[in-house]
């Protein structure tokens, strides 16, 4: 992911670990595999992250590693994927190819996430979920008011540091500490909490997804008790109840979690 090869590079350069190449897409027209901005890092033993694979990935790689063993000057270099590379493709790109330096560094923005997840709980779906999320460039408060019920620090490799993980006692408290336009989805251990956390969205109803798990009778449960308390039908109507994307069947955590990453992709918003 494009956080974790930008946390590499930085971690390169200042331990001096070993010279490397970032190879970027500066262009990219038709249907090519990645976009402009798209970075990685190769060194003379390793290439961390992926500007789309194939034989283009295997060009820019071997084309990096005579940059390091020759000490060439910085490059570019246009790649049309289907006359050059016998690529399917049929787009064409153009890389650009500069040594991992201080510069190199600075002109490297910040990845903006995918989307930024309110998930709330630590138990075995939840687990599953951030497991998945771990790999992706999304930043997440996960929270729940069991501490114990977290995973240990060792547990992701590499250590994840867009996933924040929050143990607090009034956890729909945290719902208004959300940015405008923030996803959430609920999935405590406990039928109250649920309710309380759903009550605190529903009334800040700025959020940009939703999602309750449950069954359909659940949704009717906690819609009539919400409709009790005033809350408007238009807003009602926007939570998601059950949670996953449509016909992915089972019941176990890990299909659950595919479902459920697989919806919050969907409704990221265009070009994140």
């Amino acid at each position: 992911m494009d956080r974790h090869v930008r946390r590499t590079a930085r971690a390169w350069r200042h331990a001096a670990r070993h010279p490397a190449v970032v190879v970027q897409v500066v262009e990219s027209r038709g249907s090519a595999p990645r976009h402009a901005g798209t970075r990685m890092l190769v060194s003379a033993r390793e290439a961390v992250g992926t500007i789309g694979g194939g034989h283009l990935e295997l060009k820019a790689i071997d084309a990096a590693r005579a940059m390091l063993a020759e000490g060439q000057a910085a490059f570019q270099r246009h790649y049309p994927l289907g006359p050059a590379l016998g690529q399917c493709c049929g787009g064409a790109v153009t890389l650009a190819f500069d040594w991992l330096d201080d510069a190199a560094l600075a002109a490297w923005p910040e990845p903006e996430p995918m989307f930024h997840l309110q998930l709330y709980g630590a138990g075995h779906v939840g687990q599953a979920i951030v497991r998945l999320l771990a790999t992706l460039d999304c930043r997440v408060d996960w929270i729940d008011e069991r501490e114990d019920q977290f995973p240990p620090a060792d547990a992701f490799v590499p250590a994840p540091d867009h996933i924040r993980a929050l143990a607090v006692d009034a956890v729909e408290g945290e719902v208004d500490a959300a940015p405008p336009g923030a996803f959430y989805l609920v999935l405590t251990h406990s039928h109250d909490l649920d309710l309380r956390i759903t009550e605190a969205i529903l009334k800040r109803g700025d959020f940009g997804f939703f999602g309750l798990i449950g069954s359909a009778t659940k949704r009717a449960r906690f819609v009539h008790r919400m409709e009790a308390k005033g809350m408007a039908p238009e807003t009602l109507d926007r939570m998601h109840c059950p949670i996953g994307v449509e016909g992915i069947t089972g019941k176990e955590p890990e299909v659950i979690a595919m479902a459920v990453v697989a919806q919050l992709l969907q409704q990221r918003r265009p070009g994140a």
